[in-house]
């Protein structure tokens, strides 16, 4: 992937080297984690390690998110802003500012203006607002009520040591659609899709049909990802050989059904929260070729 010539985003709040930031903490619960023990908790805390949302809809399933009220508020660190000065931290500024831009674009085209979400680099953890506490074993997540990015990366190690699906430079293509992704569900926010998802959720008449839901809120997030790339290989051909099948590659080793079978045994399809690893695949090739956020549209299919 060539991104040197992207231009860096400012809306980066740098926040490494306060680690551990706030101690305890752990996933904010909905409703405080009532029913939830310590073992559900802890078997949460090893699947949220995939790309995901807010962690108290990461939950999907075990109980539904029920509002940014009954979350304790923690104060975060002074963050440096701007475009960081180190290699990783430089990357993540120039895929930001590529989404802005590519982002600015689509919505202007449609006669609305794109607000641009910050991005908070972290090591280890950190307070995330509205959201509660944001730690390493989330993942990288999206704060709807903050509007903010949250991301450690050394989550980017784990891609490649973990679930092996790229090796070296290929993976910062990998990389960058999991910012994308991230980038997606703010999108998602902007269009007003995130909060009638809450009010279906809350309406839902069983746990499955709320993690079906969110599902579709995931699938969509990773074909709008797929848009970002899409229009930014137009503006710039950025993309090498094999930068795409490692996307690829990290989209399907992060499917439901593959992390419940590697850490359950089984798959129990009506708890997916993301999608499988063919879906999740799918919709990320989809919004990749067509470029259209009309085909990103979930909701309005039977079949995903």
């Amino acid at each position: 992937m060539r991104w040197e010539d992207f231009r860096r985003s400012d809306n980066i709040e740098d926040v490494r080297g306060e680690g551990g930031f706030g101690g305890g903490g752990g996933f904010p619960m909905p409703g405080g984690g009532r029913g939830l023990g310590i073992g559900t908790i802890i078997i949460l805390g090893l699947i949220g390690w995939f790309l995901g949302i807010d962690p108290r809809i990461l939950i999907g399933g075990a109980e539904v998110f029920q509002g940014p009220g009954q979350q304790t508020q923690r104060q975060a660190p002074p963050a440096q802003k701007g475009a960081p000065k180190d290699r990783q931290g430089d990357f993540v500024a120039a895929v930001v500012g590529s989404t802005e831009d590519v982002w600015s674009d689509i919505f202007r085209a449609n006669n609305m203006q794109y607000r641009a979400p910050r991005l908070r680099l972290f090591s280890g953890a950190t307070g995330a607002g509205a959201c509660g506490m944001a730690q390493s074993a989330m993942g990288p997540f999206y704060c709807p009520p903050d509007k903010r990015i949250f991301l450690d990366t050394a989550f980017f190690r784990e891609m490649e040591q973990k679930f092996r699906a790229c090796k070296g430079k290929q993976c910062e293509f990998a990389q960058a659609y999991v910012i994308a992704h991230e980038v997606g569900h703010h999108v998602q926010n902007l269009l007003g899709i995130l909060p009638r998802v809450q009010q279906m959720q809350r309406a839902a008449g069983s746990k499955a049909q709320a993690n079906n839901i969110q599902v579709r809120v995931e699938l969509q997030a990773d074909c709008l990802g797929g848009v970002w790339a899409n229009h930014a290989r137009r503006r710039k051909d950025f993309i090498d050989p094999g930068d795409i099948e490692g996307a690829i590659g990290i989209a399907s080793a992060i499917g439901d059904d593959r992390i419940q079978r590697q850490t359950q045994g089984r798959v129990v399809p009506d708890s997916f929260t993301h999608g499988s690893a063919e879906q999740r695949v799918r919709w990320f090739k989809r919004g990749l070729e067509s470029g259209r956020v009309s085909d990103c549209d979930t909701f309005k299919t039977a079949n995903l």
